[in-house]
């Protein structure tokens, strides 16, 4: 029998890499729904491609446009939250979550609800509401498969083994564009500078919490819920290479490390795959070649949003929620012009001083709750950005 896909968020990034592996293999996958943000025309071509039976579209306004692009071809559609929703819930045996931002909370755990096995690429999900995300998980007996390369590898490395085995699970971090530079060099880091990340393409916010670390910080806190583990046996180590993904160290002294070149088909194939493996194209590792495989410790000095997201996990609560919107505001703000580079981790950190001044809130019970939290650490984060501005003239 087919594997019935629906995949949410079909025209970004992951989106399409995840797109040109089902077109490969029309016999093995079906796909019953592909859902997108704004572009109609990109969601019709990959719904057409794809031959799916139904395509959303989250603006409400583009029904129309959609609908034509879509004409003859037999295939729904529909436009607006309602459309995302129905496209999660429809029957699937796989469902990759490849929405970007707070924006694919409500269709993920729409998902869930449904029954339906995850392959989650959506880091707000855990970041913003992990406990109640698992929580979700666990009550519908959904198995969350993690799409993101280093999550993907640790996965992958941990085998059948329980966690309460595991005596330390490491995530890798290229380091990003700055990872030899000074603190002072850094503070002053152009916009075109932030985005010259040396291995990855990858979008402009996520590639700026490269350039600063915040993404390893965020990934540690997505570990943290995915897999069940104690903040204190996760960590970070900087792989300017990026061959290795994520280590696993076991009770016993062994290690096992996930690796593979810096290429999101790995993991995305292991995810559709699972339990089997695809043939693909992906660059193979050839170690002779590679030479050497560095690493070194992170730098909280120089980085200190990689602090601010360890410390809001050891926290915990609402903190990681009020992390990941501060810093969605301060990165928007820097690719402004409004902020600079050097200045993220001190919005991020007075935003989260002025909402955790009483202790921590407790974690968010629902996505609702979650939401609301983010909407009021963004407030915050706006009112200080704007603060600023009237200071400084």
């Amino acid at each position: 029998m087919p594997t019935r896909i629906t995949l949410l968020g079909a025209t970004g990034s992951i989106g399409r890499t995840t797109s040109d592996l089902l077109a490969a293999d029309p016999e093995r996958f079906h796909v019953e729904a592909v859902a997108g943000g704004r572009d109609a025309t990109a969601l019709a071509a990959v719904a057409r491609r794809l031959r799916a039976r139904f395509a959303a579209l989250a603006d409400p306004a583009g029904a129309q446009a959609l609908a034509d692009a879509l004409a003859g071809s037999g295939i729904e559609s529909g436009a607006g939250e309602g459309a995302v929703l129905e496209a999660a819930q429809r029957d699937a045996d796989l469902v990759v979550a490849g929405i970007a931002g707070t924006a694919g909370l409500r269709p993920t755990d729409a998902a869930v609800r449904a029954g339906r096995t995850v392959a989650l690429a959506n880091k707000e999900c855990l970041v913003c509401a992990g406990a109640a995300f698992m929580a979700g998980a666990r009550r519908a007996g959904v198995r969350i498969m993690p799409m993101d390369s280093e999550h993907n590898a640790v996965f992958q490395a941990l085998g059948r083994h329980r966690v309460d085995e595991v005596e330390r699970m490491i995530l890798t971090a290229s380091g990003g564009p700055f990872r030899t530079w000074s603190a002072e060099r850094i503070a002053t880091a152009r916009r075109e500078e932030a985005l010259a990340h040396p291995n990855y393409a990858m979008g402009t916010k996520v590639t700026v919490d490269s350039a600063s670390m915040m993404n390893k910080g965020l990934e540690l806190i997505e570990a943290h819920h995915l897999f069940g583990i104690p903040a204190d046996r996760l960590g970070v180590l900087v792989h300017p290479q990026q061959i290795v993904h994520g280590l696993v160290t076991f009770a016993d002294g062994a290690m096992v490390a996930g690796m593979g070149m810096p290429d999101m088909i790995v993991p995305i194939a292991h995810c559709l795959g699972y339990p089997d493996r695809l043939e693909t194209r992906a660059r193979r590792v050839d170690l002779a070649t590679i030479g050497r495989l560095d690493f070194e410790e992170p730098d909280l000095v120089r980085f200190p949003a990689l602090g601010l997201a360890m410390a809001a996990m050891r926290e915990g609560g609402s903190m990681p929620t009020v992390l990941n919107a501060a810093n969605e505001v301060a990165v928007a703000a820097f690719l402004e012009g409004r902020l600079a580079f050097g200045e993220i981790p001190g919005l991020v950190e007075a935003v989260l001083s002025a909402i955790g001044r009483g202790g921590p809130a407790n974690a968010p019970p629902d996505i609702d709750a979650a939401l609301d939290t983010d909407l009021e650490a963004r407030l915050r984060a706006r009112e200080r950005l704007g603060a600023a501005a009237i200071n400084a003239h």
